[in-house]
């Protein structure tokens, strides 16, 4: 009798250790996988150091005072040259530094007193500090400081005069993030060379004859972060 007592308790438990080990994989088997997490992209970082080219056109008005039958007439020609810049990134905030220079073919002729007088912006730059927003890749921006460039005035037969000139600019864009360390940006800037005296260069006399320069630029940029 305690033969058989005994081999019952062993059956038992056999049968007991098998369904514990039977529910545990059980258990295993319908465990849901745990999902990994997520990718989060890192958010964009517009500090550093970058160098790029532009292109694009100007509209504007000279004007030659004291030459008869002149007053404004209105400039317009391309636009081409290089940038090199830099931005520091706090936040959203985007704070920089940027210049450029380039050729310019901003120019135009009108009558004046029967003669042809013209004048003609021959080189353009910029030397700006910059704002920008940045929500990610795509930063607003709005831009400011000094503009410079040579200004040429003639008088058909008479001979012209030429002078580098420093003014003001202000304006504003979008720029893009691209692949890799290439953005690309559209910009407007306004810019005011203010004047220089041509005088009897331009067929006026000795103390009249100011030749003036403002237009309007549109330009396409594409820069390299290093």
């Amino acid at each position: 009798m305690k033969r058989v007592f005994r081999s019952g308790v062993a059956v038992a438990a056999l049968i007991g250790l098998a369904g514990s080990a039977y529910a545990a994989d059980i258990a295993r088997r319908v465990q849901k996988p745990v999902a990994p997490a997520p990718y989060v992209a890192p958010v964009y970082n517009w500090s550093g150091l970058y160098a790029g080219v532009y292109g694009g056109g100007g509209w504007g008005t000279a004007e030659i005072s004291g030459t008869p039958g002149t007053g404004s007439f209105d400039v317009s020609g391309g636009l081409v040259g290089g940038i090199l810049g830099y931005n520091w990134q706090a936040g959203p905030w985007v704070y920089g530094l940027e210049t450029d220079i380039g050729w310019s073919g901003i120019k135009d002729s009108a009558a004046c007193g029967g003669l042809s007088c013209s004048v003609k912006n021959s080189w353009l730059g910029t030397t700006r500090a910059r704002l920008g927003y940045a929500t990610d890749r795509i930063m607003p921006y709005i831009t400011g400081g000094a503009a410079y460039g040579e200004v040429k005035a003639e008088a058909s037969g008479l001979g012209g005069a030429s002078s580098t000139r420093a003014g003001w600019t202000l304006g504003g864009g979008m720029e893009f993030a691209l692949n890799g360390p290439w953005t690309a940006k559209v910009e407007y800037l306004y810019a005011d060379l203010g004047s220089f005296n041509c005088g009897v260069s331009c067929g006026v006399a000795a103390g009249s004859g100011d030749v003036s320069f403002r237009t309007h630029i549109v330009r396409a940029g594409l820069n390299y972060r290093f």
